[in-house]
């Protein structure tokens, strides 16, 4: 039994005297719900237990308790940030902090259009207060809308919409911080402030990016700003016939990103991935090995899709995105033998999709891809906005896929000054050759990606530390910043040991 876990035992026994003892999950089928998505049974990231506080007044209550027994907590908002390690701690012996009961709507504000949540509250949540209220408000969703808006947020998560860098639409936060105290962030630090959730314009530092990505406190409420809903849409849905296509692609969309002609991160996606949410593997190939390219254009055949897939969504007064969108068209049109048509939706007609901040789980679907105990990984590097660039990359990485005998899925968002390469490794967990491959794949990507002088956005929690080693300026300058914060908020180190690579000195040896 680790230290952690001796800690953990004293944790779990006195955690009877704040909360109730069925909300204390420490039996072995428990234990290992909480698990990060990867393969075989493994205690490298098995935690100690669960608890699920329901009020900040219960959180506090065993953040302080956790500081007289020494024990690591990990908190979750509903745990569902798959791709990344799911529910499970860095660190083995660690107790959940399960906010999944949390899920309070606190206020949405239609006039001003922002929300103030409790880390529970999911998606789908939200959507049906939207529309049970009928406001006038959208709100941007991931591909897999099972999970947590504030967790989303926090984890810098990404949608189809203008409000889809969902980091960015954070404002103010109230966080329960390593020794029990409780803050708010922005205007919010003001009693009775009036704008605490309207402004990010503050007095001395802002803190709501500190604790993103971090383990500087607990967030028990997150305010987010929401779309107000637009008169119209119009959508264009473009296809590139070749996998060396996707240079042109970014070149052709990055520069209507950056004059606002494009007001989202548009991504272009390969066939395979479109193809994962269609059906597992089997449906077009059975045999061993890579997909071969005969079976890829049978797919694309079947499925009317490209090598690459891209749509271009325009949302505001029908006038508006009219003109916006004939402007896009004329400047992308010589890349397309036919001649690009638009569709509109109008208020009053039926209408779904996440591109309308309508949940859904269809990505997901994902995971079947092989068959068997479906898992993913996501390895999501930032690259220039350069459309060489992006081929080169996409090179690199299909290559480092095939000689793990992997079919490459990856999808390159386009924003204006830069791209994100999301790309999801599939593979069967109960296949020993695919499960050993992973971590070797990804070991190889994080290596290519830096020496291109590429960080990744967010990582695995098993990968965590190796990301961190590679943000290595001044000999690492960040690193030792973030330790010396850790040390001095949470001396302890009871909180999060190991998030983004950000280890208190009690571990750091």
């Amino acid at each position: 039994m680790t230290a952690a876990a001796l800690d953990a035992a004293a944790f779990l026994r006195a955690a009877r005297d704040i909360i109730p003892a069925d909300r204390i999950f420490t039996a072995e089928e428990d234990r290992s719900a909480y698990d990060d998505q990867m393969a075989f049974p493994s205690d490298a990231h098995k935690p100690a237990g669960a608890i699920a506080p329901v009020s900040v007044e219960e959180v506090q209550a065993l953040v302080r308790l956790a500081n007289r027994t020494k024990t690591p907590l990990w908190p979750i908002s509903r745990g569902k940030n798959l791709g990344y390690g799911g529910s499970a701690p860095v660190m083995a012996g660690a107790v959940i902090l399960d906010m999944s009961r949390m899920n309070k709507i606190i206020e949405i504000d239609s006039d001003r259009a922002y929300c103030l949540v409790e880390p529970g509250v999911g998606f789908y949540d939200l959507y049906d207060a939207l529309a049970q209220k009928n406001m006038p408000l959208w709100m941007s969703v991931p591909g897999n809308a099972w999970g947590s808006v504030a967790g989303n947020a926090l984890e810098r998560g990404k949608g189809p919409q203008p409000y889809g860098d969902h980091g960015a639409t954070i404002c103010g936060l109230e966080v329960v911080l390593p020794d029990g105290s409780l803050i708010r962030t922005g205007t919010g630090a003001m009693e009775g402030s009036a704008t605490w959730n309207l402004s990010k314009d503050v007095y001395g530092p802002a803190w709501d990016q500190m604790f993103c990505q971090s383990n500087f406190g607990i967030v028990t409420k997150l305010g987010l700003w929401l779309m107000p809903a637009p008169e119209a849409t119009m959508t264009l849905n473009l296809q590139l016939p070749h996998d060396s296509d996707l240079g042109r692609g970014v070149d052709m969309l990055y520069p209507l990103r950056l004059r606002g002609l494009i007001d989202h991160d548009p991504a272009w996606v390969s066939y395979v991935g479109i193809a994962s949410y269609v059906g597992p593997r089997s449906n077009w190939y059975e045999g061993e090995g890579l997909l071969p390219e005969e079976k890829g254009r049978a797919i694309r055949d079947q499925l009317k899709i490209g090598w690459w897939n891209c749509q271009l969504n325009f949302y505001g007064h029908e006038k508006v995105i009219a003109a916006k969108c004939d402007a896009v068209m004329e400047a992308i049109g010589q890349h397309f033998p036919a001649k690009l048509t638009p569709t509109t939706w109008r208020k009053g007609d039926d209408f779904a999709g996440s591109k309308a901040g309508i949940p859904g789980t269809l990505d997901m679907a994902m995971i079947n891809w092989y068959g068997g105990r479906g898992g993913h990984m996501g390895f999501s590097p930032i690259l220039p906005a350069d459309g060489k660039a992006a081929q080169a990359q996409f090179e690199r990485t299909r290559k480092r896929y095939a000689e793990a005998g992997l079919d490459y899925y990856g999808a390159f968002a386009v924003g204006a000054r830069s791209v994100i390469n999301i790309n999801e490794i599939l593979y069967d967990r109960d296949d020993e050759r695919m499960a050993n491959a992973v971590p070797r794949l990804m070991d190889q990507l994080i290596s290519d990606a830096a020496a291109q002088g590429y960080s990744e956005y967010r990582t695995h929690i098993s990968t965590m530390d190796r990301v961190a080693k590679t943000l290595n300026y001044g000999n690492g300058a960040m690193g030792r910043l973030n330790s010396l914060l850790k040390d001095a908020l949470d001396p302890n180190g009871i909180m999060a040991p190991g998030k983004s690579g950000i280890w208190p000195a009690r571990y750091r040896s």
